[in-house]
């Protein structure tokens, strides 16, 4: 089931996520209805909260570089995700479902560790680099009720707003 993506301004996506502690069938279909929602909006990402659900739960699902697609097989779901350990630094042209038709870049760290748990409690640890990382971090922001525009600069966040605004008065 397609789910409504939660857009900025809304003050739910500032809310700071809760850990997940029950791996049932209801976090199951609010996985499978994320992914069904990440990919009806063209998204390679979602959090939770992004669909109005106030859980440690994200999704990463980046294309393959042979083809551009997106396969589910490729698919991640990270659940109470923890970074131990990160390095390194790269510059990525984000865009977010939550600000659509608005991209900037980002720094971000290059290479993550994560410890996270899938959707039936298994705890696993994995590094991660450069696009899986980004997306990974990006996501993560989300569920401390961070967007990646209140990381840009005062100009270029001068800019988004401006442009916000303009697009407000035009839709």
């Amino acid at each position: 089931m397609v789910l409504e993506i939660i857009h900025y301004p809304n003050k739910i996506l500032r809310t700071i996520s809760q850990e997940v502690t029950q791996f049932d069938a209801a976090l199951h279909t609010l996985l499978d209805s994320m992914y069904a929602t990440m990919i009806a909006h063209n998204g390679v990402g979602l959090a939770a909260i992004q669909v109005a659900k106030p859980l440690r739960a994200l999704l990463v699902n980046i294309p393959r570089e042979e083809d551009n697609e997106q396969y589910k097989e490729d698919l991640l779901e990270v659940i109470n995700p923890v970074i131990l350990h990160a390095e390194g630094e790269i510059l990525w042209n984000e865009g977010c479902l939550s600000v659509p038709g608005f991209y900037e870049e980002v720094q971000r760290f290059s290479q993550i560790k994560v410890q996270y748990q899938d959707r039936f409690g298994t705890i696993h640890e994995q590094v991660f680099y450069d696009f899986m990382a980004v997306a990974i971090q990006h996501e993560m922001d989300h569920l401390n009720g961070i967007l990646f525009v209140d990381k840009l600069s005062l100009l270029k966040r001068k800019k988004f707003e401006k442009e916000l605004k303009k697009n407000k008065r035009t839709a």
